[in-house]
């Protein structure tokens, strides 16, 4: 069963790839798309000049299927 995941925060700066703290955050899992979509949208426009460096994404982790090759 597919899982949805929205992944991200708050960044060093608004062209930064650097996650403030350790690591980003993981939220969820979400059942289907839809759920995924509506956390991911609430956390990325909540306030969104004053939190302008926090970024997200939802990613899409499949169980039954294979992993990505990483050549």
């Amino acid at each position: 069963m597919a899982q949805f995941w929205v992944v991200g925060g708050e960044h060093t700066g608004t062209k930064s790839g650097q996650a403030l703290g350790r690591r980003e955050r993981w939220i969820g899992p979400f059942g289907d798309y839809e759920l995924a979509r509506e956390e991911w949208q609430r956390r990325s426009s909540n306030g969104a000049k004053a939190r302008s460096a926090a970024r997200y994404r939802i990613e899409h982790i499949d169980p039954d299927s294979p992993p990505p090759c990483t050549d």
